[in-house]
C-alpha cells in the first residue's frame, strides 16, 4: 500500500516548515535582529541555504517593490543580492521585515508562496502573521502612496 501525497499536503508541509525554520532563526538571533544579525543569517547556511549578499540598489527592483533576491548565476549554488530598496538604508531595524520576506525565495524557489514569505518573516521576528503583514504594507506605502502593499507579493 502506497500513501500519495497531495499537492494540498506538500503546500502544508511547506508552510509548517518555513515556519519551524523562522522560529529558529528568532531563537539563534533574536528577539531583535536588526543588521548585523541580518548578516549573520544570511552567512548561516543554517538559515539562508545559498550565499546572499545584502545590497541597497533599485535597479533591478520592480516599481513599488522593496526588495529582491537576484540570482547570480544560471545556479542557485552560485548566490544572490538581496537588492533591497535604498529608502531604507537609512532604517536599519526595519531592513530585517523586507530581508526576511524574500529569503523565502533563495531558501525554497518557486515553491515558495507570498503566504509562505509571511509566516517565515512573522516566526523570525516573533511576530503574528497579521502584525508582519500590516509592517511590510507600511513599508511599501513608503515607497509609493499610491501601490499599497505592493511590495508584498512576489514575482511570477
Amino acid at each position: 500500500m502506497s500513501i500519495q501525497m497531495t499537492a494540498e499536503d506538500g503546500r502544508q508541509s511547506l508552510a509548517a516548515h518555513v515556519t519551524a525554520k523562522g522560529l529558529e532563526i528568532h531563537q539563534k538571533y533574536g528577539p531583535r535582529i536588526g543588521w548585523e544579525e541580518l548578516l549573520q543569517i544570511t552567512a548561516d547556511r543554517a538559515c539562508t541555504r545559498y550565499p546572499c549578499e545584502l545590497v541597497f540598489d533599485v535597479a533591478p527592483l520592480l516599481p513599488g517593490e522593496f526588495a529582491y533576491p537576484l540570482a547570480i548565476g544560471n545556479r542557485p549554488e552560485e548566490g544572490f543580492r538581496m537588492c533591497i530598496h535604498p529608502a531604507f538604508q537609512d532604517q536599519p531595524e526595519r531592513v530585517a521585515y523586507l530581508v526576511l520576506y524574500q529569503l523565502v525565495v533563495v531558501n525554497y524557489g518557486a515553491f515558495a508562496s507570498s503566504d509562505d514569505a509571511e509566516a517565515f518573516g512573522a516566526a523570525a521576528l516573533g511576530l503574528s502573521p497579521e502584525d508582519y503583514y500590516a509592517e511590510l504594507c507600511q513599508l511599501a506605502e513608503q515607497l509609493d502612496k499610491s501601490a499599497v502593499g505592493a511590495g508584498c507579493s512576489h514575482r511570477s
